[in-house]
């Protein structure tokens, strides 16, 4: 008896503590910021899509008139599929199943409710451009117009440039503009708990991890993906098992095919940059392991103080936690953005990026490479991300559970302080971020190919 209210009380205590490490850990929801930055480089090189032909802009309003009839289908079937490959899927509910009547804006609201996103989504035709380019201000389209999502902090100074229907654009720049997009809002706000109208009308139920009042919080369990965990973290944390990024991804892949097989090759390559964001996301560490760094056991004492009245050492955790995810982010995003602004395409993250030895390695991209492959990359390289941070980053952005990231000015820049630093840090990083990087742009290239080969078989 003794020992099963032992079990019990464990099993209690790490409840409570994964939910409170999920909730604060969830909070930078972004897993690589600007992906657009990556995603230039992963496929500078590809047939499929850097060697392709230049492609017309199109309204989505145009897509819809043109497939209306065969996307009620698409989607239903996409629906059906989902019902039995995503485990512990919520369906959608009857009443969202796309119709391909109505008014044109009419039209596009349903189709936007059929794929269960913001509403308030903007979907406007824009293209990002690179770091250093310059933009008209003629030309020129304010941030307002391409997201949802409030300028934060300065992770992603991107500049936008307006398109109109008709205009050639190349399919590299509509699908690197496009993986950066599904950050810009399109998940936000869809749970019953956010306070959202839409959100109680989707299906999926509670927010199952994160703080719901939180406007960005809402995006994490469709942009990560924690398929590896112990038997004993389910246990404690079921709610862990409510993450959908496999949905995202194969249902806007599904959407890409259909388009590029039917003549609207924009809207294929934009569908393919929305599903390859998730394929990306599940590369970053900090998106397929709970609490990298951090042992189960740990864990599990560590809340048995605070429920004892100590709860000085999970504060710490879920702090340090949170910091070190937003802290690879941070050098990330400005080492890229400072190499492309310089024009250096040589920089060490940039050739990770495009390095496609490796590839042959790996098996053409299907299904099942989400959870056999990607997340299981990543989640294997977890510990040793959190530890490569440790020994590269100043311990106040790393090691100091007094320092909260968000909280304490984002204009930090690590990439910055790195290398002002010394030598061994600088290198500790390059390898940290190059590594991943590498594995960024590999599953890039996969899913792309994948994707492609089955756009031209159904069209053949």
């Amino acid at each position: 008896m003794m020992m099963l209210r032992l079990l019990h009380f464990r099993m209690t205590t790490g409840r409570l503590l994964f939910l409170a490490v999920a909730s604060a850990f969830s909070l930078p929801a972004h897993a690589w910021s600007n992906h657009a930055l990556g995603t230039w480089q992963a496929l500078a090189s590809t047939d499929e899509v850097a060697h392709a032909a230049p492609v017309r802009v199109e309204s989505l309003e145009a897509f819809l008139a043109a497939e209306g009839p065969k996307l009620e289908r698409l989607l239903d079937e996409e629906e059906s599929w989902a019902r039995s490959h995503v485990p512990h899927y919520p369906a959608r509910p009857a009443a969202l199943a796309f119709k391909a009547d109505g008014s044109a804006p009419e039209m596009r609201r349903r189709f936007m409710a059929a794929l269960r996103i913001n509403p308030a989504s903007r979907l406007t035709l824009f293209m990002q451009v690179r770091p250093g380019t310059a933009v008209p201000a003629s030309a020129a389209m304010p941030r307002s117009e391409v997201t949802t999502v409030g300028q934060r902090d300065d992770h992603n100074k991107a500049a936008f440039l307006r398109l109109h229907e008709g205009d050639l654009v190349t399919p590299l720049d509509v699908t690197a503009t496009a993986s950066d997009e599904p950050d810009f809002g399109l998940d936000i706000g869809i749970w019953a708990d956010n306070g959202t109208g839409y959100g109680r009308q989707y299906g999926f139920g509670k927010q199952p991890f994160g703080n719901p009042a939180l406007e960005f919080s809402s995006q994490a369990p469709m942009h990560m993906g924690f398929f590896h965990e112990s038997w004993i973290v389910y246990k404690a944390a079921p709610f862990l098992l409510r993450t959908y990024p496999e949905y995202r991804i194969h249902l806007y892949q599904t959407l890409a095919r259909h388009a590029l097989r039917t003549g609207h090759p924009y809207w294929g390559w934009r569908f393919a940059g929305w599903a390859l964001h998730y394929v990306q996301d599940l590369t970053q560490p900090y998106h397929a392991r709970v609490v990298p760094g951090v042992g189960t056991a740990t864990l599990l004492w560590t809340n048995s103080l605070a429920l004892l009245g100590m709860p000085t050492q999970k504060e710490h955790a879920i702090t340090l936690v949170s910091n070190r995810h937003q802290a690879l982010e941070n050098y990330q995003v400005r080492r890229m953005r400072d190499a492309y602004a310089r024009k250096d395409d040589k920089d060490a993250l940039l050739l990770a990026a495009r390095d496609a030895t490796d590839d042959k390695r790996y098996p053409r991209y299907t299904d099942a490479a989400v959870r056999a492959s990607i997340t299981q990359q990543s989640h294997a390289a977890a510990d040793a991300t959190d530890a490569a941070l440790e020994r590269g980053i100043a311990p106040k952005y790393i090691s100091d559970p007094d320092y909260v990231m968000t909280a304490s000015g984002s204009d930090v820049d690590l990439y910055a302080l790195v290398s002002a630093g010394p030598q061994a840090a600088r290198d500790e990083m390059t390898t940290l971020v190059a590594g991943l990087m590498k594995n960024f742009g590999i599953h890039s290239r996969l899913f792309v190919r994948a994707l492609a080969e089955g756009a031209q078989a159904g069209a053949n």
